[in-house]
């Protein structure tokens, strides 16, 4: 029988997902917004004009018309049912991004407590598919693995690996390293040969950090797993006319599924996969 203190804990979890949800969809939208800014700082060599633009300031409002959001306004999940989908100023459509993670975020924390017990290991995993959210949502719509993300995910991954979560300090830097190299040397490699960019440094990066959380071992696995999905969507894109021959679709989330499912199941797939530990 599940104990009353076990299930208020999950629900705790599941309520400050829900909040984490909200601030990833801040996340999403203005982080690229904020590389876009500090680009142009760098080209006109000097302070972009305008008000103070970051993950605090200034208030979330809509995109559309500029209505600054009100506390009811900004509930996650519930505010989008309340609104029906749409502004209250402007009737202008909300994204479905914006219930989609966070319901995605809600459900993170009781989903892995059902794996892992209501353990460190949950909370660090937790952690783990929150960034994973921010980075995918980001790569999908922008092609864009933000530093900002994947570094805070590698040195997250490298002091979890401190206690011995998932694996050993050791094992964490090794495949960090070997995240990073394996795919910044076949991007190398499939620029020269095909005449085109085939990776891009940030799916480098993300791999790195990935690494810090699976290890070396459990690496081909999740690049398996990313590859096989990676193929299934690029193809299933261009049978539907939605994708051409000659653009690159965003690989991030594919990697993501794949670390989540190793940082999982890592054991069950080596064994699957006919790979040695």
């Amino acid at each position: 029988m599940i104990s009353m203190p076990y299930t208020l804990d999950v629900i705790g979890l599941g309520l400050i997902g829900a909040v984490i949800g909200s601030f990833l969809n801040v996340v999403i939208h203005r982080v690229p917004v904020m590389i876009e800014r500090d680009s142009l700082d760098i080209q006109e060599g000097g302070e972009t004009a305008g008000e103070r633009y970051d993950l605090a300031l200034p208030p979330s409002a809509c995109p559309h018309c500029g209505h600054r959001l009100r506390p009811w306004e900004n509930i996650p999940v519930l505010s989008y049912l309340m609104l029906r989908g749409r502004c209250s100023a402007c009737t202008a459509p909300i994204g479905w991004r914006y219930p989609v993670v966070e319901v995605a975020a809600t459900a993170t924390g009781p989903l892995l407590v059902a794996h892992f017990g209501l353990t460190e290991q949950a909370l660090a995993a937790t952690a783990f598919v929150w960034f994973a959210i921010a980075i995918a949502a980001i790569d999908l719509r922008h092609m864009l693995i933000p530093d900002m993300l994947s570094l805070p995910l590698l040195w997250l991954g490298l002091l979890v690996s401190t206690q011995s979560l998932f694996i050993a300090p050791a094992t964490a830097i090794i495949g960090a390293a070997a995240g990073y190299l394996a795919f910044f040397i076949i991007s190398r490699v499939g620029a020269r040969c095909s005449g085109r960019v085939i990776m891009g440094a940030g799916d480098a990066k993300l791999l790195g950090a990935i690494g810090a959380w699976i290890g070396w071992s459990h690496l081909p696995q999740a690049a398996v797993i990313a590859s096989v999905l990676g193929s299934v969507a690029g193809l299933a894109l261009i049978f539907l006319g939605k994708q051409n021959r000659s653009h690159p679709i965003p690989f991030g989330p594919f990697l993501l599924i794949g670390g989540i499912a190793a940082l999982l199941w890592g054991s069950a797939l080596s064994m699957a996969f006919g790979f040695r530990n």
